[in-house]
C-alpha cells in the first residue's frame, strides 16, 4: 500500500504543476487587478514555483552538483514560506483585517531571514533534506522553524476559510474558499508529518507525503479557477438564452426596427460569433429590444384578440405555468402581422385595452432582468410552436371591418 501510495503521488508531481502554471497564467490579468485576488494568485504562484523545484526531474538535475543541490533546495524552501506568507495575506485581504495583513509580511520576511542565517550557520551541506534515517540537513532547527511557518499559516488560513465560507453570500467566493482551505489542509497534513518526523523518527506516512502535496495543488489551482469557471458558465448561459431569444427577437424586430441599438447580423450564428454589442451586454440588449418591441407591437393588437389567444390556448393542451407566454405569443403573431401590413391593417390608437403580462410589467418598471429573460425565451419557445402557427387571425365580420 505504501508504495502503491508513492507510485500515484508521483505520478501526480507534473500534472500538478501544469494545473497551477496554467491556473496562475489564466487568472493573472485579473487577480493583479484585484487587491482582494492578488493574494490568492501569489500563493497559488509561489507554490507552483516550489513545486516546480521539487519535480524528480528538476531534483535530479541538482543533484549532479552539491552547489545546485543546495541552492535549488533553499529556494525552494523561501519561496514555500513566501507561499505560506501569501496565504496569510489573501486569508487578511478576504476578511479585511489589515493588522493580520501586515503581520502576514512582517512575519514572512522575519522567517526568511531566519531561516538563511540558520542555513549559513550550518555546516557545509548540499541539497535540504529529511532523510529516512539520520538527522535532518542543514539542521533540526532549521527545518522546526519551515515547519512551524508553514503549519502556522496553514492552520490560520484552513480555519478563516472555513468560517467566511459560511458567511459569505457569494457562491463563487464560498467555493473558492472551501477549495483553497481544503488544499491548504492537505498541505497543513504533509507539515505535520514532517514534524513527527523531525521530533518522533515517525515515518509511517512518508509515503503518502507527495500525493498530499500535488492533490493540494490541484485543489489551489481550483480554487483561483472559481472565477474563471463561474464567468464561462455565465457566458454559456448567456449564449444559450441569445440563441432561444433570437427567432423571436428577429420577427420583432422586423416589424419594428427602430427599437435595435444596431443592425441586426445576417443570421443567428453570426449573431453569437460576432456580436454587434460587448458580449456581455448581448442578452440585455436582446431583452430590452425584445420587450420595447411587445410594448410598440401592443398598439397593433386588434379587438377580442388577447380573449381569442387565451380561448384559443385554453383548448390546445398546454400547462398552466406556460399558458401567459404562449397567449403573448399569439397576441404578437397577430399584431405583428397588423404592423407589417401597414394602411390597410390595425392602426395605432385603434387597439382594444390590453394588459401586459405581469413579468414584462414588472421589468419594465426596474424588475429582475432574469426573469424576464427566462419568460421571453418561453415566449420565443411558444412563437413557433405549433399552436401558436394554428392561430388563425379574425374574420373582417369579426372585428366590425
Amino acid at each position: 500500500m505504501a508504495a502503491e501510495l508513492l507510485a500515484l503521488g508521483d505520478r501526480l508531481a507534473v500534472p500538478s504543476v501544469v494545473c497551477l502554471w496554467i491556473a496562475v497564467l489564466l487568472r493573472a490579468p485579473g487577480a493583479l487587478r484585484s487587491p482582494q485576488q492578488r493574494g490568492l494568485w501569489l500563493a497559488v504562484a509561489t507554490a507552483a514555483a516550489a513545486m516546480t523545484l521539487n519535480l524528480p526531474a528538476v531534483v535530479a538535475y541538482a543533484m549532479r552538483d552539491q552547489t545546485y543541490a543546495h541552492t535549488v533546495g533553499l529556494v525552494r524552501n523561501l519561496i514555500g514560506v513566501l507561499s505560506a506568507g501569501a496565504v496569510l495575506y489573501f486569508v487578511a485581504a478576504t476578511t479585511r483585517g489589515r493588522t493580520l495583513q501586515l503581520a502576514a509580511w512582517m512575519g514572512t520576511v522575519a522567517w526568511l531571514t531566519v531561516l538563511v542565517v540558520l542555513d549559513t550557520a550550518a555546516p557545509r551541506h548540499g541539497t535540504h533534506t529529511m532523510p529516512p534515517h539520520g538527522d535532518p540537513v542543514p539542521s533540526l532547527a532549521y527545518w522546526l522553524f519551515l515547519i512551524t511557518a508553514h503549519t502556522l499559516a496553514n492552520t490560520t488560513c484552513v480555519f478563516l476559510c472555513w468560517r467566511y465560507s459560511r458567511r459569505t453570500e457569494s457562491r463563487g467566493l464560498a467555493a473558492g474558499l472551501l477549495l483553497f482551505g481544503l488544499g491548504t489542509a492537505l498541505a497543513g497534513l504533509f507539515w505535520l508529518a514532517y514534524l513527527l518526523k523531525a521530533l518522533f523518527g515517525s515515518t509511517w506516512a512518508m509515503p503518502a507525503l507527495p500525493l498530499m502535496m500535488n492533490l493540494h495543488g490541484m485543489l489551489r489551482a481550483a480554487a483561483i479557477l472559481v472565477p474563471t469557471a463561474f464567468a464561462l458558465r455565465r457566458a454559456g448561459a448567456d449564449i444559450a438564452t441569445a440563441w432561444r431569444l433570437w427567432p423571436l427577437w428577429h420577427d420583432l424586430v422586423r416589424a419594428v426596427p427602430h427599437v435595435a441599438l444596431t443592425k441586426p447580423r445576417a443570421g443567428r450564428l453570426l449573431e453569437l460569433l460576432w456580436p454587434p454589442v460587448p458580449r456581455n451586454l448581448l442578452v440585455y440588449r436582446k431583452v430590452i429590444e425584445t420587450r420595447d418591441a411587445i410594448l410598440i407591437l401592443g398598439e397593433y393588437v386588434g379587438p377580442g384578440i388577447p380573449e381569442r389567444a387565451r380561448s384559443h390556448i385554453g383548448l390546445s393542451g398546454i400547462p398552466e405555468q406556460r399558458r401567459a407566454a404562449a397567449e403573448l405569443a399569439c397576441v404578437l403573431k397577430e399584431a405583428r402581422a397588423a404592423k407589417l401590413a401597414g394602411p390597410a391593417g390595425q392602426q395605432p390608437g385603434q387597439a382594444a385595452a390590453w394588459e401586459l403580462p405581469a413579468v414584462v410589467q414588472s421589468a419594465g418598471e426596474g424588475g429582475g432582468l432574469e426573469d424576464e429573460a427566462r419568460f421571453l425565451v418561453d415566449v420565443a419557445r411558444a412563437y413557433a410552436s405549433p399552436a401558436t402557427i394554428a392561430f388563425a387571425p379574425p374574420t373582417h365580420h369579426d372585428t366590425g371591418k
